[in-house]
């Protein structure tokens, strides 16, 4: 495989660095009054391996989440829970912590934070 065939994914390190990621991520929601009482399960780890395969799966790694879960539908997975832009914001602040734990390339930093930042304004529901 050459450097331009080589999919994000592989290039940021592969399922371990996603798994980083998303296990610094749920560290910080676990704590977060906002965000905490939107995962009804105590135990956060379901939750934590769903979005460490979807992650790996939009970053161009295995398909295991569709395999699993069927198509995304992120929106329609999250209707039930009231997403305003407080939520959105806090959602935001512990992401940007994952990543920057993660310490990736400035290129690969901005290409994931740009897609995290879309995709938190575009899970917004409720106003405020």
């Amino acid at each position: 495989m050459t450097q331009s065939e080589q999919t994000f994914y592989d290039a940021i390190g592969g399922h371990d660095t996603i798994k980083a990621i998303v296990d610094t991520f749920y560290a910080g929601v676990a704590e977060d009054e906002v965000l905490r009482p939107m995962y009804p399960e105590e135990d956060l780890a379901a939750a934590a391996h769903r979005f460490t395969m979807f992650l790996e799966q939009y970053w161009g790694g295995p398909t295991t989440y569709s395999e699993q879960r069927g198509h995304p539908r992120l929106r329609m997975r999250h209707v039930s829970f009231v997403v305003d832009e407080r939520a959105r914001d806090h959602w935001l602040k512990h992401f940007r912590a994952a990543l920057d734990k993660a310490n990736l390339s400035p290129e690969h930093d901005a290409q994931f934070w740009a897609y995290v930042q879309h995709a938190a304004q575009f899970m917004v529901n409720a106003p405020g």
